[in-house]
């Protein structure tokens, strides 16, 4: 009878362990969305205020539950406030709308940097010789359940919504990306069927590219995309969300497949952009548009 009692309370506890954290974010969730939250959306996502009512509340609900389970530090002397979560916890979920999702459930801390950063970083000269170096960074994404990410360029990103670079979207793209067990610009797209349209369109979309970094040739697509197929579906998915009339007018079937995924059309949240002028001759980059880290 002991022995039976002693069973009894082990299961308990453990059914008890179980179902803590679930209701310690049911919990969470049934809590309103603060206005001051809701102003920082305003501020720094200058899509949200075009957003359908429902979507933003979706967004509203992911945000909490992001900033609920996810841990922020300050690295460098940078003191982390609702700005700054809000901010980073916004841009991230708007890559979640319209599916069911866990909300990055591998990851759990987000470090922040005031500005860029500096990582080591081994380098091999001609001869094969390895180096020790260090690399300025504006964000990274790891395996291990980490972001980086540097603030001035969160803001930067925030402050123009056209010009394809989000540092915030690039990085957690990379999350979405591992999820499928690999971090090689196909993440998990549900049906097995799916990839051989996605591999398809992506495949001839990122040698494109390669060719026009190549010869550097005008691009709607940040030529940093050339450099693997992981940054090539980190790009695509910041040009996604900040020029899609763009990217669905030169890159139609690609942007089929990204709205598939992402299941949203930013079409609807930006004005067509005017018409750019046309450059005979135009100059070359001296580098990439944007530098990332390497997935690590």
């Amino acid at each position: 009878m002991e022995a039976l009692l002693w069973t009894t309370a082990i299961v308990v506890a453990i059914a008890l362990g179980m179902s803590y954290p679930g209701w310690r974010l049911r919990r969470a969730l049934a809590q309103p969305f603060p206005p001051a939250w809701r102003d920082i959306l305003e501020r720094n996502i200058p899509i949200y205020q075009r957003m359908q009512p429902d979507l933003q509340a979706q967004l509203q609900r992911l945000v909490q539950q992001f900033l609920f389970q996810k841990k922020f530090v300050g690295c460098e002397g940078l003191e982390v406030d609702d700005e700054i979560r809000v901010t980073i916890a916004g841009q991230a979920c708007l890559l979640l709308l319209n599916r069911f999702t866990r909300v990055y459930r591998k990851l759990h801390t987000i470090l922040v940097y005031p500005s860029a950063f500096l990582v080591p970083r081994n380098h091999a000269d001609d001869a094969g010789i390895v180096h020790p170096a260090r690399q300025e960074l504006l964000g990274e994404s790891w395996v291990d359940g980490r972001v980086v990410l540097s603030w001035d360029h969160v803001q930067r990103g925030a402050g123009d919504w056209t010009d394809g670079q989000n540092v915030v979207l690039h990085e957690f793209a990379h999350q979405l990306d591992s999820e499928s067990g690999s971090n090689n610009g196909a993440p998990f797209l549900g049906h097995p069927g799916s990839y051989r349209n996605w591999s398809e369109v992506l495949s001839r979309d990122f040698n494109n590219l390669r060719h026009e970094a190549m010869f550097h040739r005008q691009s709607v697509l940040d030529h940093y995309g050339a450099v693997s197929p992981a940054e090539f579906f980190a790009v695509a998915t910041e040009t996604f969300f900040e020029k899609p009339w763009q990217m669905a007018e030169r890159h139609a079937e690609l942007y089929e497949q990204f709205q598939q995924y992402y299941r949203v059309d930013p079409r609807e949240w930006l004005a067509p952009p005017q018409p750019e002028p046309l450059f005979d001759e135009p100059e070359p980059p001296a580098s990439y548009g944007t530098v990332y880290g390497q997935w690590r």
